[in-house]
């Protein structure tokens, strides 16, 4: 299909990372079809991430490795330019929320729902190595993993689905419910979203932790329960975890649900400490192989769960931001146009207080 007809003066400037430490914007070549299934987008936003951030400054993360340039970016908003002969729920124009990842739809993991452990999706996960992302003014994806956005999300709240919708599933997979005492270690967004998240779904208590006193601030001011300092000079895992516990609750035993955002060995074993015996702890953050204390989760019987990406979050994460349940708009601390997309990450990467999500935009 000939879609180029609709594009006025082509530029797809990309940002596109060669390797560690070496980013660059340049002109990247457009798919050179459009399949029945897809549709071709014009980015809007683009949040930024850790992910970003590790595969900048390390050249890979977990185990995506960069090997050849690629397009960064995979928390995207967009608006349709065309639709694939198929496509029939999408028209141009339309203001959608862009899932990433691309599974094949035929292997034992989706055949049996858990798409999002699909090992074809590891390679066709937009804006991990080796696929491109959508951080370019044009490319194509896979409609049925487009979501229309209602009219009261605006295509910078679109571009917080992604990072969202990771957090309703790990809320779902640890089954955060009516009455539980949750506690979340590291308020970055994701941090953050999972916090109001837990509310949402019904938690009776939410705690969250971090180093940055700024961040904790916001938490409160958006509805977070309590809040706990680290204090990284003066740190003693099994001692906050005891604070923790107190704060939680008057019996001292726990929290029945801990969300471990940051991936940091010490906030791991902060949270498999802070969990009461019974309890679950969701892993969102990848730090690469913390050490744990394996011995205290088995003989308490703490469940430590993964977390892996999405599936079929999109449309409660979408509605949660719809529906005024969860405000995401002061999560959006900086945005950036493309051009400035360098600056962008070197801000990130200035870990300067009150920077939370970063939005680059076309």
């Amino acid at each position: 299909m000939n879609y180029l007809k609709n594009i006025d003066n082509f530029d797809n400037i990309a940002l596109v990372l060669y390797q560690k430490d070496d980013l660059r914007l340049e002109q990247w070549p457009l798919e050179d079809s459009l399949k029945s299934n897809e549709c071709l987008l014009q980015a809007h936003s683009c949040g930024i991430c850790g992910t970003d951030l590790t595969l900048w400054k390390k050249g890979f993360v977990a185990d995506f490795v960069v090997k050849n340039p690629y397009v960064l970016g995979h928390e995207p908003s967009a608006v349709v330019i065309a639709v694939g002969n198929d496509v029939t729920h999408l028209k141009p124009g339309d203001r959608v929320a862009v899932e990433p990842a691309i599974p094949c739809l035929e292997c034992e993991f989706c055949r049996s729902g858990r798409y999002n452990l699909c090992p074809i999706s590891n390679q066709q996960s937009h804006g991990l190595p080796p696929a491109d992302g959508c951080l370019r003014r044009y490319y194509v994806h896979r409609a049925d993993f487009c979501y229309k956005l209602p009219e009261n999300v605006s295509l910078e709240e679109g571009a917080i689905v992604e990072a969202l919708a990771v957090v309703v599933h790990a809320c779902r997979r640890v089954n955060v419910g009516i009455g539980h005492n949750v506690v979340v270690c590291g308020a970055g967004p994701v941090g953050i979203m999972s916090a109001l998240c837990a509310k949402a779904f019904g938690a009776n208590k939410v705690l969250i932790t971090d180093i940055d006193k700024s961040r904790l601030d916001l938490a409160k001011e958006l509805g977070i329960d309590e809040v706990i300092h680290i204090d990284i000079n003066n740190f003693n895992d099994k001692q906050v975890a005891q604070t923790i516990k107190e704060q939680m609750s008057s019996d001292a035993l726990g929290a029945d649900v801990t969300i471990e955002c940051t991936g940091v060995e010490s906030s791991v074993c902060l949270a498999i400490y802070a969990t009461k015996s019974g309890g679950k702890v969701g892993i969102v953050g990848l730090g690469g192989n913390p050490r744990i204390p394996l011995s205290c989760a088995a003989m308490r019987e703490v469940d430590l769960i993964g977390v892996c990406r999405i599936k079929d979050d999109y449309q409660l994460a979408i509605k949660l931001i719809s529906s005024g349940k969860l405000n995401v708009k002061p999560l959006i601390t900086h945005k950036f146009r493309i051009e400035e997309a360098i600056d962008a990450f070197n801000l990130l990467k200035s870990g300067q207080q009150g920077v939370l999500k970063v939005l680059i935009q076309y």
